[in-house]
C-alpha cells in the first residue's frame, strides 16, 4: 500500500516563480496548487488544507506574513500545514519575525530543487 500523495500549496505573485515551484514539487513528488496571493491562499486553505505551503513574502492583497498569522489563528494556534516561507530577504531581524509570525522554516530566493528537497526534509515532510 503505498503512503498518500502529499499536496503543496505554492503562494507566490509572479507566475514565472508558481511554475518553476510546481516543476521542482511535482518532481519530488507532491500534488500541486497555486495561489497568486494571501488571500487567494486562504480561500484554498478554507477549502482543502495542503500538507505544505511554499509561500512568497512580498505580494499584493495579503502578504506572506499577514497570510501564516491568519492561518495560524485560524488553525487555532500553531496547528495546520509547514509553511516554508521565500524570500529574498536575508536580515536575520526579518528572518525572525517570518518563524515568529508562524512559518516553519524560510528559503531564500533564488533556490534550486536541492534546496526544496532539503527544507521540505526539515518540516517533515520529505519526498
Amino acid at each position: 500500500m503505498s503512503a498518500a500523495v502529499k499536496t503543496c500549496l505554492v503562494v507566490d505573485d509572479s507566475r514565472v516563480i508558481r511554475k518553476i515551484m510546481r516543476r521542482i514539487l511535482e518532481d519530488l513528488g507532491f500534488e500541486v496548487a497555486e495561489a497568486g496571493d494571501g488571500l487567494e491562499a486562504l480561500a484554498w486553505c478554507r477549502a482543502a488544507m495542503p500538507d505544505v505551503l511554499l509561500l512568497d513574502w512580498r505580494m499584493p492583497v495579503m502578504d506572506g506574513l499577514d497570510f501564516v498569522r491568519r492561518l495560524r489563528l485560524e488553525a487555532g494556534g500553531g496547528g495546520g500545514p509547514k509553511v516554508i516561507l521565500c524570500s529574498v530577504e536575508n536580515d536575520l531581524a526579518n528572518i525572525r519575525e517570518a518563524l515568529d509570525a508562524g512559518a516553519d522554516e524560510y528559503v531564500m530566493k533564488p533556490f534550486d530543487g536541492d534546496i526544496v528537497a532539503a527544507k521540505l526534509g526539515l518540516v517533515g515532510l520529505a519526498a
